[in-house]
């Protein structure tokens, strides 16, 4: 338990020593305009409190991932928490506040209108495939891992309302008019009260854990764990024996709460909501840190509730999917009524994701194609996207997942190096994105080559092609370093 205490007090340092440094070097301009006054138009651009923007822009990026994620990641043990955190504070909460603070610069736009403006019309181009890809992966992911968990609920066990596709049904709906509407008919008076659940239900499993999970690895069982996992964490992302077990899987299997591509499309939601630029820090940087705990205590959830590994999890993984394992997890140490409200509040992480992917998505296509914001056009745009959505539901749900975790890398992995041309435009100190930008294109590229939906290449191949990539990138940043400076 001492390792997630070291973890918890090392999120909160980062609060507060680290954020702040970031920050100056993002040139806020407290006195500046922003795109909430000077473009409110009442359905996309609206005025949003701090404390309730932070709630929602915390429930956006919060979906499914920093649950079932961490869990999936528990088999590797402890060393799960180093990634966790460092991954967080040097990756994702930096990817998160440069993505918010370069909407916020820039009117409010997505992300691929940015990348227009900062590095030309082909990155452009690729940043909209990636977006919309990813946006669309998230939505029809965010469908079925609720739909599972609802409707696995014992309560619901021989009724008409244990039926999958009936919640599926559901939950379109839902989030139709979730991307219809303007945002302050339902979100932003829904969010921060689903937001205050879901940390209260963090909380209450948080102190269940330490009142009754059974004796949990601390530091010297770390590289044990890293040890054993070598043998056995290939099986659960990715079948092949031969793939790599911990470099790259363990990076992509725990995403959200580390660093999440996703967290990028729905940060100009929030932007086009803002008052100030000076609660950029504490809407963007914080909800990042703040999924990282919800990460970190389903990562303790994990190792707690499966000593036997992954054999033990997998099992349960084979029986009931995503679903039946946050179920157990959260009635071992809940109980029935604890267990249940737990559920409800887990399921909905992933909905309150899923319907702000879509409605990212379609301010994707609004800014890309220039179209008008009127009732029809929104119409025209939002079913086709959610009756396609539908029929992926019908898919593999494993297969969308890792389709959906590549595009998350992808997307990350651009979005840092476009806060490094922002950072080198402003001559301030940009290697707090440009180093995690390098790591990141290591790991993207060495998961494509090595595993079975990419290339395919042998496992041994993993360590020459991240080396490979970190050394190229590194020296193309130097030289443009000196180049500019």
């Amino acid at each position: 338990m001492i390792i997630f205490i070291i973890c918890i007090l090392v999120l909160i340092l980062a609060y507060k020593f680290y954020s702040p440094f970031v920050e100056k070097q993002a040139c806020i301009d407290p006195n500046a305009e922003t795109p909430a006054i000077r473009l409110e138009d009442g359905v996309d651009y609206v005025k949003v409190k701090p404390l309730n923007a932070f709630l929602i822009q915390f429930l956006n990026i919060a979906g499914v991932g920093p649950i079932f994620g961490p869990i999936l990641g528990a088999v590797y043990g402890p060393i799960a928490f180093v990634w966790i955190i460092l991954g967080n504070i040097i990756g994702g909460a930096v990817h998160d506040y440069f993505s918010g603070v370069l909407s916020l610069k820039e009117g409010g736009k997505s992300l691929p209108e940015i990348a227009g403006h900062y590095l030309g019309k082909h990155f452009k181009a690729l940043m909209l495939l990636f977006t919309a890809m990813l946006l669309f992966f998230v939505g029809v992911v965010f469908i079925m891992s609720p739909a599972g968990l609802i409707s696995n609920l014992d309560v619901f066990k021989d009724t008409f309302l244990s039926s999958n596709q009936l919640w599926v049904l559901i939950i379109l709906i839902y989030y139709f008019l979730a991307t219809l509407l303007p945002i302050d008919k339902i979100i932003t008076k829904l969010y921060p009260a689903f937001g205050l659940l879901m940390v209260v239900m963090t909380i209450s499993m948080l102190i269940a854990l330490f009142v009754s999970a059974p004796m949990l690895p601390e530091i010297k069982n770390i590289f044990a764990y890293f040890d054993h996992a070598q043998h056995m964490g290939h099986e659960l992302l990715n079948r092949d024996p031969s793939a790599p077990p911990v470099w790259p899987l363990l990076f992509v299997t725990i995403t959200c709460g580390a660093i999440s591509g996703f967290h990028s499309t729905q940060s100009p939601i929030i932007a086009r909501c803002l008052t100030n630029e000076k609660y950029a820090r504490p809407v963007f940087y914080g909800a990042m840190l703040a999924e990282g705990v919800v990460a970190a205590v389903w990562a303790l959830a994990g190792i707690a509730a499966f000593p036997g590994g992954y054999p033990e999890l997998k099992a349960l993984i084979d029986q009931g999917g995503p679903g039946l394992v946050v179920n157990q997890i959260s009635t071992s140490y809940l109980g029935s009524f604890g267990g249940i409200m737990a559920i409800l509040a887990v399921a909905i992480f992933p909905i309150t994701s899923g319907d702000t992917a879509f409605r990212a998505l379609r301010l994707t296509i609004v800014d890309a194609f220039k179209i008008p914001q009127s009732m029809r056009n929104r119409l025209l745009i939002s079913m086709p996207l959610l009756l396609i959505a539908y029929f992926m539901t019908k898919i593999d749900f494993s297969l969308i997942w890792r389709y959906f975790a590549f595009s998350n890398m992808l997307l990350s992995t651009s979005v840092l190096w476009l806060a490094t041309k922002y950072l080198f435009n402003k001559k301030t100190f940009h290697w707090i994105v440009s180093v995690p930008a390098i790591a990141g294109t290591s790991l993207t590229i060495a998961y494509i080559m090595t595993s079975e939906i990419g290339l395919g290449l042998p496992a041994s191949a993993n360590d020459p092609i991240g080396i490979g990539c970190a050394v190229a990138c590194s020296g193309l940043l130097i030289y443009w370093h000196k180049k500019k400076y």
